[in-house]
């Protein structure tokens, strides 16, 4: 029986779409796994599906799972092209403001175009418990020790954790190394996301982004919140900047502590296919 499934992608941020709203999905780790191999698979970042909302309140849920076969609990590149995909499917107009459900809680989205989605990412969460991140109390900077390197980091939930470190050159060649470590970090018991970030100016960062379950990808929605979150918190951004990731840029808007960030960027069809294999497993 073949799996049908959109490839899509949000700034370089590929996905593998998969229409969930008539029943249960059977997608094993083993099966994603073989599905986002590059090689001999299709291939993604990230697998998403649409299914009936699980909250009463929501028009849909949407799962996350990452190339390793490990569920997320958010992607602000994913949640673009899930609103996207809606409205290719006639589930929602542009224009309109809906709320959809995330593993880690609902968000509202808004299409400005067929191909532009504004999305509320909610309030940035700093408490380090609910990062969850191992540290007495909260603070704008934690040195952590990684690969023998101590790195002044900003920790914080956009839904999912993340580490934030600021560079003065992302083409620093030690970033290679330090990404999958700070990853990997033990006082993040969950692992992280972590990004590394350049400021310009006020209102222009540049960014590169190792993701737990994927590695390093062109673009990272809830890594650019992540990332302006944590400067906003210490004074060096305003409130709307322009993040320059790999893949493309995307647009963050947070006027700071008590108030919800939002998020615009672009999300783009690439074709429509049949997984023909779906018991396929390691």
């Amino acid at each position: 029986m073949a799996l049908r499934f959109s490839k899509m992608h949000g700034s370089g941020n590929d996905f593998v779409v998969i229409d969930g709203r008539g029943g249960a999905l059977a997608l094993s780790p083993a099966l994603i796994r073989a599905m986002a191999d590059r090689h001999t698979g299709i291939g993604f970042d990230q697998l998403l599906s649409v299914e009936p909302a699980r909250d009463g309140r929501s028009a849909f849920y949407y799962g996350i799972w990452n190339a390793d076969g490990s569920p997320s609990g958010q992607c602000g590149n994913g949640v673009r092209c899930v609103a996207a995909w809606l409205h290719r499917a006639g589930a929602l107009a542009l224009g309109d403001t809906v709320q959809i459900q995330s593993p880690s809680g609902p968000v509202a989205v808004r299409l400005a175009d067929a191909h532009r989605v504004t999305v509320d990412m909610g309030e940035p969460i700093f408490d380090p418990a609910r990062i969850p991140f191992d540290a007495p109390h909260a603070a704008d900077r934690y040195t952590l020790e990684v690969d023998g390197q101590a790195l002044d980091i900003g920790a914080v939930s956009m839904g999912n954790p993340h580490a934030v470190v600021t560079v003065d050159d992302l083409a620093d060649p030690s970033l290679a190394r330090l990404g999958p470590a700070l990853t990997g970090h033990a006082r993040f018991r969950e692992g992280t996301n972590t990004g590394f970030v350049q400021r310009l100016s006020a209102h222009h960062v540049r960014l590169r982004v190792h993701e737990r379950g994927a590695g390093w990808t062109l673009a990272c929605g809830t890594g650019a919140c992540a990332a302006v979150a944590v400067l906003r918190q210490r004074g060096q951004v305003d409130a709307q900047v322009q993040v320059d990731l790999p893949g493309g840029s995307l647009h963050i808007d947070w006027a700071g502590p008590g108030e919800r960030l939002w998020m615009t960027g672009p999300a783009s069809f690439v074709y429509e296919g049949e997984w023909l294999d779906p018991q396929h497993s390691d």
